[in-house]
């Protein structure tokens, strides 16, 4: 079998096209989700620049700002410290006092409290405006530990504005090293919404800033319902707290909902600022994606599926209907025998092998005797009747797999015979006559007498020499024999020594009468 055998075998091959209608959709499917996975890794690394981004803009803007107030409070620190300034005028001494207050955007009220807590200089003018903070926790924290520096409290109402503010403050000591009070100045909570009202965030992100102790200073865009609510023992916080800076994926434990969190620490400020992120807003663009492009590839694959299978279904019917073609085109339509053509490829090919393996090869040729007188007595349908009973006498004679019973003309068969001697095939030509001996075929309810058959046999080594045509034409010759002794008998004919195939004279004959069988 040539290459271009193989090929077209493989290609006319129904279970090659349902493979390949699985194995295609598969590998559409896997590049597919290959894709969709690195989409889906896209956007969450473009969310991951994003709140990185973000986080970098807003520390350093609270920074800077923090800075610009720390160092007006350090300037009114040192400007208390100057020589003589109580002798100067109430107007030239606010100048000197808070000279840097002017300069530090979104500062608000900044205030000189002395050691009981009340107002001692107000940068809104003078005389200062009057008020005790000595119950704030600020001034307590001043008081209690020196070494404080810049404190920054929770979220507290302003006794001047009414408004929620953070107040930084710085510790003010006497010559001695005790307690003189403090310097502050407030930040409106406004500040921070005015730093992030142009952020996009989606519907479930936020912004959050904690003090060190787990204070939530603030949260955007939803402000908290209550001031300063504490999340110090959160298991984000407590992440955040340990691990300084970086992002990771947990749930939000108020409201349930996953996100992304980055996070980082405010400089060296006691903040810690975050940008919380949905996961499902994250994805939200390429769940749409992949919801068009997986709705796509899934119609692709199950047409291709479905074009595989049928065209698997249509060349097994096709394969289906060649088969059956190629049986019916080797097959006697009136005995169901396999016709001439059959016999003529299988004796071909039998001799062939029989030749290069060695051994014999007997063929019997088998004819109806006075057939013309059923059809002409009985009509066509009796006798086409008589031809069907008699290959159904023939068929038990191929009992080997390599046998072969065939019709090769119109009253006329032929049994091929492998690797059988002329004894065997003798057996097989008696074992012939007593089945169609036994044969009764009936016409109008009427039986048609007995049917009879004549038998030419042939037989020999192929190696000796001789053609399938040859021997045919010696089983022929011995059927005309047996015709012209008298019928209803099986001549025999035998290759010479020399190995040319022909009749041989006086050959022995095999002559059946009733049931009984003797040779003459």
């Amino acid at each position: 079998m040539g290459p271009s055998t193989r090929l077209s075998r493989c290609i006319r091959s129904a279970r090659l096209w349902v493979v390949l209608g699985i194995l295609a959709p598969l590998g559409m499917v896997a590049v597919c989700t290959a894709m969709l996975l690195e989409l889906r890794q896209d956007a969450w690394d473009k969310a991951r620049q994003t709140s990185r981004n973000l986080l970098q803009v807003i520390e350093r803007d609270i920074e800077r700002n923090v800075e610009i107030i720390d160092l007006t409070l350090q300037g009114v620190v040192d400007n208390l410290k100057m020589p003589g300034l109580a002798d100067l005028a109430p107007d030239f001494r606010q100048r000197v006092l808070f000279d840097r207050a002017v300069n530090a955007k979104d500062l608000g009220v900044v205030l000189v409290l002395d050691e009981n807590g009340d107002t001692v200089f107000d940068a809104g003018g003078w005389p200062a405006r009057r008020l005790n903070n000595a119950g704030r926790a600020y001034f307590k924290a001043h008081r209690d530990d020196p070494g404080i520096g810049l404190h920054i409290s929770q979220p507290l109402i302003s006794h001047l504005t009414g408004k929620p503010v953070i107040v930084l403050s710085r510790r003010i000591d006497k010559a001695d090293g005790s307690f003189g009070g403090l310097v502050l100045g407030s930040l409106s909570m406004s500040y921070f919404s005015r730093l992030f009202d142009r952020i996009e965030l989606g519907r479930a992100g936020a912004i959050n800033l904690f003090l060190q102790d787990g204070t939530r200073l603030l949260r955007y865009p939803e402000p908290d319902a209550v001031l300063a609510p504490s999340f110090a023992r959160a298991p984000n916080f407590l992440r955040f707290l340990r691990e300084g800076s970086g992002s990771f994926v947990g749930a939000t434990q108020s409201d349930g909902l996953e996100r992304l969190y980055a996070f980082t620490r405010v400089g060296h400020l006691p903040l810690i600022l975050n940008v919380a992120l949905s996961t499902r807003e994250i994805e939200a663009e390429w769940r749409a994606k992949a919801l068009v492009i997986g709705g796509i590839v899934l119609a692709l694959c199950g047409l291709t599926v479905g074009l595989s299978l049928l065209a698997g279904w249509e060349l097994r019917r096709r394969t289906a209907a060649e088969a059956e073609l190629a049986l019916l085109s080797r097959t006697d339509a009136l005995t169901s025998l396999p016709n001439r053509r059959h016999f003529t490829e299988t004796f071909e090919r039998t001799f062939a092998e029989v030749r290069r393996c060695g051994g014999s090869l007997a063929l019997l040729v088998v004819d109806a005797d006075h057939f013309k007188r059923y059809n002409d007595r009985y009509g066509h349908a009796v006798g086409d009747r008589v031809l069907r009973e008699l290959a159904r006498a023939l068929e038990p004679s191929a009992r080997r797999p390599a046998d072969l019973v065939a019709r090769v003309g119109g009253e006329e068969f032929a049994i091929l015979l492998p690797d059988a001697d002329a004894d065997g095939a003798a057996r097989v030509a008696q074992a012939v006559h007593e089945a169609v001996a036994g044969l009764r075929v009936e016409a109008e309810g009427v039986g048609i007498g007995p049917i009879t058959v004549s038998i030419g046999l042939a037989s020999g080594r192929p190696r000796d020499g001789g053609s399938t045509a040859e021997l045919f034409r010696l089983a022929d010759a011995a059927l005309y024999a047996a015709k012209a002794e008298g019928r209803n008998r099986t001549c025999s004919a035998r290759a010479c020594p020399s190995g040319a195939w022909a009749p041989e004279p006086g050959a022995a004959t095999l002559q059946v009468v009733g049931a009984a069988a003797s040779v003459v």
